[in-house]
C-alpha cells in the first residue's frame, strides 16, 4: 500500500470512527429509552438500538464518510443500503445479540457497559465490510 493509500484510508478510519461515536449516542439513547423507559428486555431491546444506530451511521457514510465515492458507485444508495444493512447490520445485530449475554450474564458487566464493549469489538469488521463490500 502507497503512502498516500494509507493516509486516505487512515482519514477514512477517523471518518467512520466519528460517525462510529455518533452512532454510539444514538444506540445508547435508544437503549436506554427502550430497556429502561419501556421496559423491553434488554434484548430486543439492543436488537432496535442496533438498528436505529445501522441506519443513521448509513446516512452519515454516505454523505460524510465515503461521500467521495458514492457519486461513481455503481447501484445507487438504495443497493449500498441494502448491503450497508446486510454487511454491518449482520456484524453489528449478530455480534451484540452475541456478545451481551456474555458480557451481562457472563461477566456481570451493567446493560449499557456491556453495549459499548460489543460496539467496540464489532467496529473494526464494520470499516472493513463497509469499505470493501459496501462502498468499495
Amino acid at each position: 500500500m502507497r503512502i498516500c493509500d494509507s493516509r486516505i484510508l487512515l482519514a477514512r478510519w477517523l471518518k467512520f470512527n466519528a460517525v462510529g461515536l455518533m452512532g454510539v449516542g444514538v444506540q445508547l439513547a435508544m437503549l436506554v429509552v427502550l430497556a429502561s423507559g419501556l421496559r423491553i428486555d434488554y434484548l430486543p431491546a439492543t436488537a432496535l438500538a442496533v438498528e436505529t444506530a445501522i441506519l443513521h451511521n448509513f446516512l452519515w457514510h454516505e454523505r460524510y464518510t465515503w461521500a467521495d465515492r458514492t457519486q461513481i458507485a455503481a447501484g445507487g444508495w438504495l443497493r449500498r443500503l441494502v448491503c450497508f444493512h446486510a454487511a454491518n447490520g449482520a456484524i453489528s445485530l449478530g455480534g451484540n445479540l452475541l456478545l451481551m449475554p456474555v458480557f451481562v450474564h457472563g461477566l456481570r458487566f451493567p446493560v449499557l457497559i456491556a453495549n459499548l464493549a460489543s460496539i467496540a469489538v464489532c467496529s473494526l469488521a464494520n470499516f472493513a465490510a463497509s469499505n470493501e463490500l459496501v462502498f468499495g
